[in-house]
């Protein structure tokens, strides 16, 4: 399988397009194969997991991808990726989709380099054969933890990697509570292609919104006696008032039930259904441009431990040109803030971060924007991972 003439190399993204088939996680990958295109290597994406993909119409997982692969082979061949993408389903009647097994398996043999965006391509003795093995984290914390906790499992599978990212940016540092044992991460961040955000001035009385999951379970960690949260929910109810203090407009993207939507009715929150605006590209893309900015907040595992992290959404606000509200978790240390961004801390900061954007919008627009070209374009992002990884 032969490289592109003038290429950088050959380099395999892995990820969980197929897998997981939302719009958030469709431009994640997008922007890294963009990214990787453009500084001249040659890039393909693939997934070859022994995992059931997520099939939204179910809102359930399935043995069965081609729903999947339909969705995202199209989205793909729009970006010129057509014929460098492969699915195959390592489980019992699973297929391969994109390139044949023969011509994936070559693949592993002639590629630099692939990077394991997310983590969540499990490495097998085919890919093994590959010469670089990057390993990108994206969820920081709890692989740390359970290596300090002598979790056999994730030190094998952080082993069969050569390098390691981690969107932990603070990971490392006196500041930073996360333990760091065995292995040495490498600090990095989400790549953003601005072209794909470009914005206009959103119509008067649009809400500040965020697009996210209300509720999870089964990922809490205890962690030398304290327990760390996984769930957003939690963090929401310290700043559940801040529509009723504040004549701007909040809403929330998240699935909830009947109980949890009349609440936050109560406290002044718009709430939409997060799945069923994630499915269409164009639709995620259109809802962040037509906001007035983002309030989100962060999770325990990532404030707490003052990771550095910072959202992969965010960014794409930012690039859209719309000024972002997060929790701290530490990432002003590497990203400025204070104009287009905000980290916060209390309900008063939260207050104060929304008062100063209402002052002067067009500028911290003008800010927002600024910060994810600087910052979060996909060249310099990518292209720095590149260089740290001898690539």
């Amino acid at each position: 399988m032969a490289a592109e003439r003038g290429s950088r190399g050959r380099i395999i993204v892995f990820g969980i397009l197929f897998w997981y088939p939302l719009a958030g996680v469709t431009y994640q990958f997008l922007h890294y194969l963009i990214g990787l295109r453009r500084l001249g290597y040659d890039p393909y994406y693939v997934e070859d997991s022994g995992r059931w993909v997520y099939d939204p119409a179910l809102n359930d997982l399935s043995p069965d991808a081609s729903r999947n692969v339909e969705i995202v082979a199209q989205v793909l061949d729009q970006h010129g990726f057509g014929d460098r993408w492969a699915f195959r389903g390592r489980y019992p009647g699973g297929r391969c989709y994109g390139l044949t097994d023969a011509q994936l398996l070559q693949l592993y043999r002639d590629a630099d380099a692939f990077l394991n965006v997310t983590g969540a391509q499990e490495i097998r003795d085919e890919h093994l054969q590959c010469r670089r093995r990057i390993y990108v984290e994206s969820d920081p914390f709890a692989s740390q933890v359970k290596v300090a906790t002598g979790d056999e499992a994730m030190i094998a599978a952080l082993s069969a990697h050569d390098t390691l990212f981690t969107f932990g940016e603070n990971i490392g540092n006196p500041d930073c509570s996360v333990p760091v044992e065995r292995f040495t991460w490498l600090p990095t961040r989400q790549p953003v292609a601005g072209e794909l955000w470009r914005h206009a001035r959103p119509s008067i009385g649009a809400p500040y919104t965020t697009i996210t999951t209300w509720h999870n379970e089964g990922k809490d960690l205890t962690y030398r006696g304290e327990r760390y949260y996984w769930t957003k929910d939690r963090e929401f109810e310290r700043v559940l008032d801040l529509p009723k203090c504040r004549t701007v407009a909040f809403e929330l993207a998240a699935g909830v039930d009947d109980a949890v939507r009349q609440r936050l009715q109560d406290h002044g929150w718009r709430q939409r259904d997060s799945v069923a605006l994630s499915t269409s590209l164009d639709g995620y893309r259109d809802y962040i441009q037509r906001s007035r900015g983002e309030f989100t907040v962060a999770r325990d595992q990532y404030v707490r431990p003052r990771t550095g992290w910072f959202s992969d959404r965010s960014a794409c606000y930012l690039a859209a040109g719309r000024p972002v509200i997060t929790q701290d978790t530490g990432f002003g240390k590497f990203i400025p803030t204070g104009r287009g961004l905000f980290g916060f801390t209390t309900m008063d900061d939260v207050l104060a971060a929304v008062d100063a954007i209402e002052a002067d919008y067009d500028g911290h627009c003008r800010a927002a924007y600024e910060i994810a070209e600087e910052y979060f374009g996909a060249e310099k992002v990518v292209g720095s991972l590149m260089a740290r990884a001898g690539l």
